[in-house]
């Protein structure tokens, strides 16, 4: 995982280089001499490294499950949750909620080239106007520029995902058991691809955006010399 990750870094850097080198002007970061293609390739460094960290952080047995992005049940499916499990099928229960954690975390690791192609749509004058945003400023402008895009190319992948590991025929199971209870008058069937389409990328960017904030506020996060000379005049 960790070398495809890469490789997809090293392009998306790679085809940035090819497009931007021809750019002219300097962007002022501090009194460092920084160009505007830099301060743009910086940009797109950082998201790379965020979202290198999310993936390998998210895309691993228990990296939703046992962490703060464990996916519980709907809200709307919770009446379900408590039902059943007065009823003594916690078993029942458990095992969705795993299995919905489960295909998050395998979808996640499919996230990087839909994330990459994004990053990559970024222009010059994008990257260039979010050096001094501050904080999380490009993971924002990042997440609401493309989440829509993201959603519809991630939601298949999620969907794949939870088929694989049953969560789909386990949830399923909940819902139908519980619409089957005699005193049940209101059915429940939430959208569980849409749902856990939504946590999971939620906690990317969560991530991503924890990563960036890193980068400019602590001079040992900046691995490359590229964003030690674009972040270090910003915060000395």
């Amino acid at each position: 995982m960790y070398k495809i990750a890469t490789i997809f870094f090293a392009v998306c850097l790679l085809t940035s280089c090819e497009v931007l080198n021809q750019i002219p002007g300097t962007v002022n970061t501090g009194g460092v001499g920084t160009s505007q293609n830099e301060a743009a390739l910086g940009i797109k460094e950082a998201l790379n490294q965020g979202l290198g960290k999310a993936v390998t952080q998210l895309n691993v047995t228990d990296g939703f499950f046992r962490s703060a992005y464990k996916i519980l049940l709907p809200p709307e499916a919770q009446k379900i949750e408590n039902t059943l499990r007065n009823l003594g099928l916690n078993s029942m229960v458990d095992k969705a909620i795993l299995s919905i954690n489960r295909g998050a975390e395998d979808a996640a690791g499919k996230a990087t080239p839909i994330f990459i192609d994004a990053i990559r749509s970024m222009t010059l004058n994008d990257a260039i106007n979010l050096i001094r945003g501050g904080d999380t400023s490009a993971t924002h402008f990042f997440r609401e520029k493309t989440t829509a895009k993201l959603t519809a190319a991630f939601r298949p992948v999620i969907q794949n995902s939870l088929d694989q590991v049953d969560a789909t025929k386990y949830y399923g199971d909940m819902v139908s058991r519980y619409n089957s209870i005699p005193t049940t008058f209101k059915k429940l069937n939430p959208d569980l691809a849409g749902y856990v389409t939504l946590r999971a990328t939620d906690a990317l960017f969560t991530l991503i955006a924890k990563e960036e904030k890193n980068i400019r506020e602590n001079p040992l996060a900046r691995t490359s010399d590229l964003l030690k000379k674009v972040f270090g005049g910003l915060y000395r």
